[in-house]
């Protein structure tokens, strides 16, 4: 277990899960009892930090709960055994606990051990270490108040102090360019503070740039004149002055004596150690530039690619270190640090010891420490142009001692990590590698088989690459394949990977494989990640958010938000919210491409086996809120099936628009639930699945509903759930007959009145009569359809359900306008806007008002119909209704011109 404070306030468990603390009140007093461990903190000094104003009267009330749910989550997850305990002293609290579990100690602790180290090395070493346990700025996600902003300024000063030593260090080390690199990011986060500055100057004019240190100077004494008033001060003007000092060098006297010229030294070797050069690389045109920007006019640059598996990260590096050869005229390095690889990591002095024998030094000749190894190999890079090329890095720790010391060198590094560490602690700059765009793909396929014969089958080349998910190791194994078929056509093996259950298999030749690879990435993962992402194989859409993830793993959403981060870190699954396309959709947005989803399928086995119930109920208590939200005059429209579990936590709808953006993002997803449902003989859960879509269908009636409703209806009959199979009936006949299909629609909808009857259901019995009423209309038999209407009318007024009354006096409306009875369908319409003034009848009220317009037309006020008929335009267009929209201005186009 590890506490940290050097960034967001967390608790981590070994397997890198964070425990769920809470509202902000719990971190800031997990927060002080961290700063000051295994000591007595008072509780007027705990509630100083909880409130950033005056405390409420029970705020020592408040504290005590906190402390006990605090004390509850330590115990739940099994703290004693390492030592820690919340206790209670008299009047305050202590946290018991050893002290390196803290961040904060350890970091004070490394940055006190190098102050006592004799040599740079040692000290920059440690520094680095130090400072990457930052995570962000201090007591991150607590309150604002005085004691904890104290706190975090005393850990930042300390932060600062320490990125100050550790360029110093760099400094005695003659690395003046990683100096130089480490203190910009920090001057230009705090431009105001004067030694900072002070220290950047100098390192950029040791660093050979003269003009950049006094282009600083400048602009700080500017910055300090605009913002303080004040002229620059000691630490500035002491380091002006030695920089134009240092760039005036003072002539030889005349009878100096002249050194006598010696011996040349011999040349050192050049490495090469670059693998050759991919064959066949096509495209990536703008991740080229990108590292070449990456790399471009920072000294002892750090270009960092990443992505996920079988993305071409390896051969992206290495076909730009060929193409940028004549910029490394000293040579160019690269290793395997086999970091994702079924063979072991390789040690650093494994591969300080290949990089100095490379680099010319004699075996035995090079130290036997790595400490020793690395000083040598930073000394020997240090006035050298390279590129060290540190291929498929498994984190920050393995990378940092293998960086070279020179200013005019550049490092490539490639992983499936994202490496925040070496972005933090080394200005890295990462370059992101994604898929290939599709006509890439192609170009990557004709390369490999020929253009003549990809261009033969444009639409299979296409496919092809589509089923690749455009990741260049599939799209090498797919052309493998088709090499070794010389008759073969691209369409037949397109064929064979639409097959799910087949396509990973067909996408490995030998031991090379998209599956083989996705494995490696899965093994490095902290446990409680691997059990998240074989849980994900049970998912059935493509995109998930923290609530569903939780459903699948049987975890909370916080839980399941710190594995799916895990994730994505890897390049597992990808973040797409909540930016997307719907953004009120979704609060938290993962993708999961298909290749990666049908590895996690393939794993599934593996997971809980009540993975899919716990999903399936989600999407039920998730969707009645989403209807709540949507339709909150209606009643739910079923009661949860027995043995349905409610889930952790429920996400919540700010308001109708965002109900229905999340049935419109999650629709693909809940047909593939209806089917897992049906396929897992759940048809309790299938039908209600169905029906909770009620609110989009009516939004989106002609959006190809007809088959889903049929296999609610399927699962309904063999539920015998009698008024389940009325609504679906219903329903199911109002969308066929919105289609134009009147006889199927007819069919339907004669069954529904009676199977509502005989379940006791009035609303059900009133719906169902409405719908029944429309198709009879479209027969001509208009006298039944009245009877039916007044008849579902006064079974809603005995229900007391005003959204279906409302219903009901918009079809009467319409029934009326159709008759010619102006006067009655003005009644109706008016009746029925009274029943729905709020803003969620939007669709019933843009009808009856668009009705209520005709209305009046139909009794000669035209000017007051050409209000009622913009307005409900209007209203229409600004919720996004465009079929009432529609309707709307088709009947004031047919008004009289005023």
């Amino acid at each position: 277990m590890e506490f940290r404070v050097l960034g967001t306030v967390a608790v981590a468990t070994e397997d890198g899960a964070f425990l769920p603390l809470g509202p902000a009140k719990r971190r800031s007093l997990l927060a002080m009892l961290l700063l000051q461990p295994n000591t007595a903190v008072p509780v007027e000094r705990l509630i100083e930090a909880l409130w950033d104003e005056e405390p409420p009267q029970h705020a020592r009330t408040v504290l005590q709960g906190h402390v006990s749910r605090l004390r509850a989550l330590l115990a739940e997850h099994g703290a004693e055994a390492y030592g820690i305990e919340l206790v209670t002293q008299g009047p305050a609290y202590v946290l018991r606990l050893p002290e390196t579990l803290v961040d904060a100690h350890r970091f004070e602790e490394l940055v006190s051990l190098a102050r006592g180290q004799r040599g740079p090395g040692d000290a920059v070493l440690m520094l680095r270490e130090a400072l990457a346990l930052w995570q962000g700025p201090a007591l991150t996600g607590t309150v604002t108040s005085p004691p904890l902003q104290a706190a975090s300024h005393t850990l930042e000063e300390l932060r600062l102090a320490s990125v100050e030593a550790l360029a110093e260090a760099y400094g005695e080390l003659g690395e003046h360019g990683r100096a130089a690199a480490v203190l910009r990011t920090e001057a230009v986060a705090h431009p105001l503070r004067e030694p900072l500055s002070a220290a950047l100057m100098l390192a950029l004019s040791r660093s050979g740039r003269q003009s950049d240190a006094l282009e600083w100077f400048h602009r700080t004494r500017r910055l300090l004149a605009d913002e303080l008033g004040v002229d620059p001060g000691p630490a500035l003007a002491e380091a002006y002055a030695a920089i134009l000092r240092a760039g005036t060098p003072a002539a030889a006297p005349a009878d100096a004596p002249h050194p006598a010229p010696s011996e040349p030294e011999p040349p050192l070797p050049i490495p090469e150690l670059l693998p050759r050069r991919p064959r066949g690389f096509t495209g990536r045109q703008a991740e080229l530039a990108a590292l070449g920007r990456a790399t471009a006019g920072q000294y002892g640059a750090i270009a960092l690619v990443t992505g996920g598996a079988g993305v071409g990260k390896t051969a992206l590096a290495v076909h730009w270190a060929h193409e940028r050869r004549a910029d490394f005229p000293d040579g160019r390095l690269f290793v395997d640090l086999c970091g994702y690889s079924d063979t072991p990591a390789r040690h650093v002095t494994v591969v300080l010891r290949e990089f100095l024998l490379a680099l010319g030094v004699p075996a035995q000749r090079v130290p036997e420490t790595e400490a020793g190894m690395g000083a040598l190999y930073r000394s020997l890079t240090a006035d050298r142009r390279m590129l060290v090329v540190l291929d498929n890095a498994r984190d920050s720790e393995q990378v940092r001692p293998l960086l070279p010391g020179g200013d005019h060198c550049v490092t490539l590094v490639t992983s499936r990590d994202r490496l925040g560490g070496l972005v933090a602690s080394d200005a890295a700059r990462p370059v992101r590698l994604d898929e290939l765009p599709a006509a890439d793909c192609t170009a990557l396929l004709g390369a490999v088989l020929g253009a003549d014969r990809v261009a033969a089958e444009p639409e299979a080349a296409s496919r092809l690459a589509a089923l690749c998910d455009g990741l260049p190791l599939a799209l090498r194994v797919t052309a493998a394949r088709l090499a070794a078929r010389p008759q073969g056509t691209l369409a037949a093996l397109a064929a064979e990977l639409a097959d799910e259950q087949h396509r990973l298999g067909l996408l490995r030749v030998e031991d090379t494989g998209v599956a083989a690879a996705l494995r490696l990435t899965v093994q490095q993962l902290p446990e409680q990640a691997r059990r998240m992402f074989r849980s994900l194989g049970l998912h059935t859409g493509s995109e998930l958010d923290r609530y569903t993830a939780a459903a699948l793993a049987g975890c909370t959403p916080d839980q399941a938000a710190a594995a799916l981060e895990h994730l994505a870190a890897a390049h597992l699954v990808v973040e797409s919210g909540p930016h997307g396309a719907a953004p009120r959709a979704r609060s938290d947005s993962y993708t999961l491409h298909d290749l990666v989803r049908l590895y996690a399928r393939a794993l599934a086995p593996e997971a809980d086996p009540d993975g899919l119930a716990r999903l399936l109920d989600h999407y039920l208590h998730t969707g009645l809120i989403a209807t709540a939200t949507a339709e909150p005059g209606s009643r739910p429209c079923f009661a949860p099936p027995p043995g349905a579990r409610r889930p952790a936590a429920v996400r919540e709808f700010e308001d109708r628009q965002a109900a229905l953006a999340w049935f419109e993002a999650e629709r693909a997803t809940l047909r593939g639930a209806v089917a897992a449902a049906v396929d897992a003989g759940l048809h309790d859960r299938a039908w209600r699945l169905v029906l909770l879509q009620w609110p989009l269908i009516v939004w989106r009636v002609r959006d190809g509903w007809v088959p889903l409703l049929e296999q609610a209806l399927e699962s309904a009959e063999l539920e015998q759930e009698l008024d389940a199979q009325s609504r679906t009936r219903a329903l199911l006949g109002w969308v066929l007959q919105e289609e134009g299909r009147y006889d199927e629609a007819l069919a339907q909808l004669e069954k529904a009145p009676d199977l509502a009857r005989r379940a006791g259901d009035v609303t059900s019995e009133a719906v169902a009569r409405i719908n029944l009423a429309l198709i009879l209309t479209q027969y001509g038999e208009t006298d039944r359809a009245g009877d039916l209407l007044g008849h579902a009318l006064t079974l809603a007024g005995r229900a007391r359900d005003h959204s279906t009354e409302m219903l009901a006096h918009q079809h009467l409306a319409r029934h009326f306008l159709t008759a010619g009875a102006h006067h009655q369908a003005l009644q109706h319409a008016l009746r029925g806007l009274e029943l729905g003034p709020s803003p969620e009848a939007i669709p019933r009220r843009v009808l009856l008002r668009t009705s209520y317009g005709e209305a009046l037309a139909g009794l000669g006020r035209t000017d007051e119909a050409r209000l009622q008929l913009t307005e409900a335009a209007d209203e229409a267009d600004s919720h996004g209704y465009e079929e009432g929209a529609a309707a709307a201005r088709a009947r004031l186009a047919a008004l009289p011109p005023a």
